[in-house]
């Protein structure tokens, strides 16, 4: 049997995929990794989208000016989903971190805590 990372001859279980923790590592890496630009520029947005909302939104439930959430580098661009609500609300996600829209200048920020 071979190492699926290097190559070398693999000693011990004869269900070991790898050679050592180094190769299983770096093979799980490579496999794990963002595939493009794209995905990762996207997956970086929505990284920062959710990390800006989770540190604004420390109570469950605030309101901020859009204003300021753009300063803050929030891009409305990106998000995960959109739920709307039987009473016809609509909440943009990323993750379990929303926001709903009030008027032309502030939003609703809301963490759902039954996702």
């Amino acid at each position: 049997m071979e190492c699926l990372e290097c190559g070398d001859k693999i000693i011990g279980r004869s269900d070991k995929k790898f050679c050592n923790d180094a190769c299983r590592n770096a093979f799980n890496n490579k496999q794990n990794k963002d595939s493009s630009n794209l995905m990762r520029n996207v997956n970086n947005k929505l990284r920062r989208n959710y990390r800006i909302l989770s540190e604004v939104n420390t109570e469950g439930k605030t309101k901020i000016s859009i204003a300021k959430l753009s300063g803050l580098g929030f891009d409305f661009n990106f998000l995960t989903q959109i739920k709307v609500y039987k009473n016809g609300s609509e909440y943009r996600f990323i993750y379990d971190q929303g926001y709903k829209v009030l008027d032309a200048d502030y939003v609703l920020l809301v963490k759902n805590t039954n996702s």
